[in-house]
């Protein structure tokens, strides 16, 4: 990034030789980016992120050029992340229809309740809206299932791979029809995501100004932010094997843990039984709130989370949890990610802090 601002710092879209200098970074960036989502770099239109990416990707089947909705069915859950789950409403407010899936216990959502949802869907266009891992239970969505079913309904899937792209093999989002994916969870910069989606799909743009990325998303491009987003999306092609490792370092944190809380009188439950992604455990901690068990830990070194960043700050306890355990065991959840730099040491430290601030609530 530091080699682009000095060499690459032109308008992308300019003509003269600067500008043709920092339109080989986006470009370069481009081809990264859509080989490691399987997809065609025409294909591929940067965005701001992984919400600014949804949306293009909901409201496109839906929205018409004059703003107004065609009608049609989007058929998703409330385990989505908001940048999904509001636009959603949005569009149920604006006269589309939204099958809202049940969320079973184990945060996996069943195949056969799209196949119904679909089945009652007479008007078109049809959209799903489904992540490949759920961004605070790490549960795996069976896309593969999903995309067999919305193609025998003839409906478009769009896959959220934000917390699955560089972590996770391609199989984990293969079969959709846009995938939209966020620079910052692959270890690039922040600011900066991408949508890409199947050959011959049209994409309207949700803004409107000049003709940049094809005229699908006006504003300048920064090459800098391009230049780190391609250094991380290359380097994701290896990420599952780097993350693989982590399932035991995971698995071994929530034995520890749960054996401590059990020694303390109060086990806490784990949130999200289905199959899993390595990195990231919810656990729900009785006679705890959420955040201030986030907060306590934090004093001592340790940073966790009571919910999706994206709400923080705000008091209500994650949505994700309440729509499949309920309101109780969402007010005392908290979420440990693992990075693919976190060692066996780390997690021992870890779990140290924990004993420490779990053992300042006596059980009952």
């Amino acid at each position: 990034m530091n080699e682009a601002a000095r060499l690459a710092w032109a308008n992308p879209s300019s003509l003269h030789q600067m500008g043709r200098a920092a339109k080989a970074v986006v470009e370069g960036a481009r081809e990264a980016i859509a080989a490691l989502v399987e997809l065609s770099p025409r294909d591929v239109v940067f965005t701001s992120g992984g919400t600014e990416a949804n949306n293009l990707a909901l409201l496109r089947p839906f929205v018409r050029d004059d703003k107004s909705t065609t009608g049609g069915v989007c058929v998703t859950s409330r385990l989505e992340h908001p940048s999904v789950t509001a636009v959603a409403e949005l569009l149920e407010r604006r006269g589309v229809r939204v099958a809202w899936l049940e969320t079973p216990p184990s945060g996996r959502i069943d195949p056969e309740h799209v196949d119904r949802a679909l089945a009652r869907a007479e008007s078109m266009p049809k959209l799903v809206a489904l992540s490949a891992v759920n961004h605070e239970t790490g549960v795996l969505q069976p896309v593969a299932e999903v995309a067999r079913v919305a193609r025998e309904h003839g409906a478009e899937l769009h896959v959220d791979a934000v917390q699955a792209a560089g972590r996770l093999s391609p199989d984990a989002w293969r079969g959709a029809d846009s995938v939209s994916v966020a620079a910052h969870k692959l270890r690039g910069p922040k600011g900066i995501g991408a949508l890409a989606v199947r050959a011959g799909i049209a994409v309207r743009p949700v803004l409107r100004g000049g003709a940049q990325e094809r005229g699908l998303r006006p504003g300048t491009v920064d090459p800098v932010a391009a230049a780190g987003f391609g250094v991380a999306a290359r380097r994701a092609t290896g990420g599952a094997a780097r993350y693989e490792r982590l399932a035991l370092l995971r698995g071994g944190l929530e034995e520890r843990l749960v054996a401590l809380g059990a020694r303390l009188g109060r086990p806490p439950l784990l949130n999200g039984t289905a199959p899993r992604a390595p990195h990231v455990s919810n656990l729900s901690w009785p006679g705890w709130a959420g955040d201030e068990l986030a907060a306590a830990l934090d004093l001592e070194g340790v940073c966790v989370s009571a919910g999706s960043a994206c709400a923080a700050g705000t008091p209500e306890p994650s949505r994700v949890i309440a729509a499949m355990l309920g309101e109780e065991r969402a007010r005392s959840a908290v979420r440990v990610s693992l990075g693919e730099d976190t060692t066996a040491e780390i997690v021992e430290t870890a779990i140290a802090v924990f004993e420490r601030v779990l053992r300042r609530r006596p059980s009952r």
